[in-house]
């Protein structure tokens, strides 16, 4: 469910054309409503990046950015970002909520990069429920392309995937 509701305040800030860029547990704040339900809220838009009708807001070779969550692309050239990167972010996120450990980690800046750009994904070694795990490999598909495209995509197959768990 608190996933779904990070899916859900991705989707909004994505139809205002905003990428977070900085996706981690840290920017992912739990409070209760009114009735006692969990609410996630998604904090720390600072180094968001806004599209704009003349260009972007971001210098060209300028890397911001939590390394351990960020994507590829994102390695490169945080300008050169869309949507898709917040996706891949939201999947180290929840590969280390359910492995123990982000998939990627290293000493340097440098290294962590060398591995996420060369080696492949470890796998999952904790045993899923449905076709979680399946969700989590696309979401740190290399290639954005490979990718859900869209949060609502991935909102979708995890709500299926709740249902899937809630039935069993």
């Amino acid at each position: 469910d608190l996933v779904l509701q990070a899916c859900e305040a991705l989707a909004e800030a994505h139809f205002h054309g905003i990428v977070h860029r900085d996706i981690k547990p840290a920017n992912f704040f739990i409070t209760r409503g009114t009735d006692g339900t969990l609410l996630l809220k998604v904090l720390d838009f600072g180094i968001s990046k806004i599209s704009t009708t003349n260009g972007q807001l971001t210098a060209t070779q300028t890397v911001m950015g939590t390394p351990n969550y960020m994507s590829p692309e994102q390695m490169r050239s945080s300008r050169d970002v869309d949507h898709r990167s917040d996706i891949w972010s939201l999947g180290v996120v929840l590969y280390e909520l359910l492995q123990g450990a982000p998939p990627f980690g290293g000493d340097t800046f440098s290294s962590m990069v060398i591995k996420v750009v060369t080696e492949p994904l470890p796998k999952l070694t904790v045993r899923l429920p449905g076709d979680l795990a399946d969700i989590i490999y696309r979401c740190l598909e290399k290639d954005p392309k490979d990718r859900f495209q869209n949060i609502a995509d991935l909102a979708y197959a995890m709500d299926k995937c709740v249902k899937y768990i809630a039935e069993c």
